[in-house]
């Protein structure tokens, strides 16, 4: 089986929002969020990943609902566990949704989300929302006690955070490759799905690809910055080029 990629629209809605944030129902808002997920369909991509925040700071409720509608591939939705989205995601019934930790300080999602200190309030969404059809993802950092963790609550996938390994260089990225290699080995063998995100680009995936059993890729913000001087077709083509290196699915 062949790496996926779910590419991340979210800063595609940044740009919209620096401009148009009050006034989403003008005839003129730019760019469209579902022009760009319909273009990063054609380009091949296999799942298109926004991030719902409880702050609305770029993707908005009304840009999930036209989404799960309108794009032909699948949906994976990031999100916060709070009963307020919680509740937008069992109405929409995503194929995926993320669990993700969100901080109203943060410029993007900074770590991964502690799932051992937060197993029975996970647990109760993970079982709504795979019961409901949605199959649920944990983005944990790559430390063994979170993936066990993540079996325990009844997630069927994981995603190792890579940001920490996409900022370092040299032994110290190394050393986090060889620590997400023995988080996704122990995840497979608890048979949970592997997928990873954060951080990555064209020229840092070679170094990712010790790591096994990786099944799917979510990147955005590499993506979308390239799209700026390619254009989005190209850089999600760009993208899924660099993957076709990775042997170990």
């Amino acid at each position: 089986m062949s790496l996926h990629l779910g590419v991340n629209i979210d800063h595609v809605a940044t740009l919209r929002q620096a401009r148009y944030r009050t006034m989403l129902g003008a005839h003129n808002v730019e760019p469209s969020i579902l022009q760009a997920a319909l273009e990063a369909e054609s380009a091949g991509a296999h799942s298109i990943t926004i991030h719902l925040r409880a702050d609305r700071r770029h993707i908005v409720d009304e840009d999930v609902y036209l989404l799960r509608r309108e794009i032909g591939t699948m949906m994976n939705l990031e999100m916060g566990n709070t009963p307020e989205i919680l509740g937008i995601a069992l109405k929409v019934k995503p194929h995926f949704v993320c669990m993700v930790p969100e901080n109203r300080e943060e410029v993007t999602t900074e770590g991964g989300l502690d799932v051992l200190g937060q197993k029975e309030a996970l647990r109760a969404s993970v079982s709504q929302l795979e019961a409901n059809g949605t199959r649920v993802s944990m983005f944990i950092d790559p430390d063994l006690d979170q993936v066990r963790a993540s079996a325990e609550i009844g997630a069927s996938m994981i995603e190792l955070h890579t940001g920490t390994f996409a900022n370092e260089l040299g032994e110290k990225r190394s050393h986090e490759a060889a620590r997400l290699k023995a988080a996704a080995e122990l995840g497979h063998s608890l048979g949970l799905q592997i997928n990873a995100g954060h951080g990555l680009t064209t020229q840092n995936l070679a170094e990712l690809f010790i790591v096994p059993h990786l099944s799917e890729l979510n990147i955005g913000h590499s993506i979308v910055a390239r799209s700026v001087f390619a254009g989005l077709r190209a850089a999600i083509q760009e993208m899924l080029e660099a993957m076709k290196g990775y042997t170990h699915a």
